[in-house]
């Protein structure tokens, strides 16, 4: 319990320190930021930035949402099954199936994005919110189904056999026994995918032209382009895309330690 503990706080600490420092130079004016030596606190705040942030950034957060919530709800819905089967049924070349994941993973982002970019032209998915939402989900659901896989192994089998023996088919199992005792992997899983969506800038860049909406990390990337002197505006606008997923990883974070430490240790 003191191992959790103390690696809780050391997540929450090494997320927040540069949080500070984002938030403290967005919180100064512009011609601030260039002194040799620069306040550790702002004295002479000023929420300028935070205004031009949210009239510009405002709509890439909302499409940023949409997309990491719609990435985590696709890469739950595929890995739960997929995980519960490999793990917890003989299925035919499972290991084979596993190692084929661990590969995948492997595989330059690059040459995804690339490969998706034919793919989603011809299927009319570019500038699409279903179109980066499954292509998020091509690196999260690999990880996902990893993750929960080791820990649903964990998960003693006179549970499922005993489900069983009552007459409950795989799925009735699945549903009532493996979900239930798999909250905290599930948790975690949904966690990474939704911060990996979140942070995702190559296919965001790739398959958004911006003509129809643009997620946080490119609308950044543009902000920065034109405003390239308004630092103040620009870690305005870096707080406001690092506040939910650090506000969501601080509320989940026993979660993610009990779903990253479950299924490493067999009883």
């Amino acid at each position: 319990m003191k191992a959790r503990t103390v690696f809780g706080v050391l997540i929450v600490a090494v997320l927040l320190f540069p949080l500070y420092w984002m938030v403290n130079a967005s919180l100064q004016p512009s011609g601030a930021l260039l002194r040799p030596d620069p306040a550790f606190v702002p004295v002479d705040g000023t929420l300028d930035g935070y205004r031009k942030a949210l009239s510009s950034q405002g709509p890439h957060l909302l499409s940023s949402v949409v997309v990491a919530l719609g990435t985590v709800l696709v890469s739950l819905v595929i890995a739960a099954p997929a995980s519960y089967a490999l793990a917890q049924l003989k299925v035919r070349g499972g290991p084979v199936l596993v190692f084929v994941l661990l590969i995948v993973q492997m595989i330059p982002g690059i040459v995804m994005a690339n490969a998706l970019y034919t793919v989603f032209g011809n299927l009319g998915l570019i500038d699409n919110y279903l179109g980066l939402v499954l292509a998020d989900s091509t690196a999260t659901i690999p990880f996902a189904i990893l993750l929960l896989r080791a820990f649903m192994i964990s998960v003693p089998r006179e549970l499922t056999e005993a489900s069983r023996v009552d007459g409950a088919g795989h799925w009735r199992t699945f549903r009532s026994i493996i979900l239930p005792v798999s909250r905290n992997a599930l948790v975690t899983a949904g966690l990474f995918s939704f911060l990996f969506a979140w942070a995702d800038f190559l296919f965001a860049v790739t398959l958004t032209t911006g003509q129809s909406f643009e997620p946080i990390t490119v609308g950044i990337y543009r902000f920065v382009g034109n405003q390239s002197a308004d630092w103040n505006g620009i870690m305005a606008t870096a707080v406001l895309a690092a506040v939910p997923a650090a506000v969501l990883l601080v509320v989940a974070q026993r979660y993610v330690v009990a779903g990253l430490t479950s299924g490493a240790v067999k009883d």
